[in-house]
């Protein structure tokens, strides 16, 4: 089980305090690689990094900006001497303030041109930032793994009726933004692994499914019966997926699209 093994590497992950950041990283400690829990708040950034098994630390980000993707990597580079592996994590999934307006402002005719643009900065500029800033380090070092989190709402058009209530009414419509960012980098990721094949940098998207965190019922209902396993993804259920595409486990894989999503996408 040594290919496993991320002793002494250093892993970034964006977007590490959400739902599935915390476990992503907790998978990368528990391999043995040193973590850098990179989000928005450094105060918890730092607190969670305690949490973890190995050599970790918190660092505030904005993938947006450049200059502040720079001092996270010159931080890192000080502490560790290396950067091996890049999770690109962080990404906005619409949620509208008002939910009682959520049904009408979700609708594509009514979509807010703001919210467009802040997803495509997040969810694809981000990615294209920290691969550039990060990437670029590993392609010197002439080994290292990036790590795309996309969805599979990047591969098949969301089902607008799982969110339709059992009274018939449509509590919220799947926003555009999201789809077609998750498509974007599912599409860079194989642009990167083709530009830096030749530099031993390997570049492959994860795409997970749904992930059950106290979503109404009804909509867990309807999702678990779409999939054919019967449930939706609990939190950790990506934890081995992720470290086979960071370590040497996966060493002649990229440009691929490693999805997990319980049998979703098969029909």
């Amino acid at each position: 089980m040594k290919i496993f093994d991320l002793s002494n590497k250093t892993a970034i992950v964006t977007g590490a305090l959400g739902l599935i950041g915390k476990e992503h990283c907790k998978a990368l400690s528990e391999a043995g690689a040193n973590v850098v829990v990179a989000d928005t708040d450094e105060k918890l950034c730092a607190e969670f990094a305690k949490t973890l098994s190995t050599k970790s630390i918190g660092f505030s980000i904005d993938v947006t900006n450049p200059d502040s993707l720079k001092q996270c990597r010159d931080k890192v580079l000080s502490l560790f001497g290396h950067i091996d592996v890049l999770v690109n994590n962080a990404a906005i999934n619409d949620m509208f303030e008002n939910p009682k307006a959520a049904s009408e402002q979700s609708k594509f005719e009514n979509y807010p041109l703001e919210l467009w643009q802040k997803s495509v900065d997040v969810n694809l500029t981000g990615v294209f930032l920290c691969s550039q800033i990060f990437g670029s380090q590993m392609a010197k070092q002439k080994s290292g793994s990036i790590i795309n989190i996309a969805s599979t709402y990047g591969i098949t058009a969301p089902d607008q009726s799982l969110y339709k209530k059992e009274d018939g009414s449509q509590s919220f419509y799947k926003p555009p933004a999201y789809s077609a960012t998750k498509g974007a980098v599912i599409m860079f990721t194989r642009y990167l692994a083709a530009y830096w094949g030749k530099d031993g940098v390997r570049v492959n998207t994860l795409s997970p499914g749904g992930v059950e965190n106290s979503q109404d019922d009804y909509f867990i209902q309807k999702y678990s019966a779409k999939t054919p396993l019967g449930r939706m993804a609990k939190p950790d259920d990506y934890k081995g997926a992720l470290v086979f595409l960071a370590s040497d486990a996966s060493s002649y894989m990229t440009g691929a699209n490693l999805i997990v999503d319980g049998g979703w996408t098969c029909w």
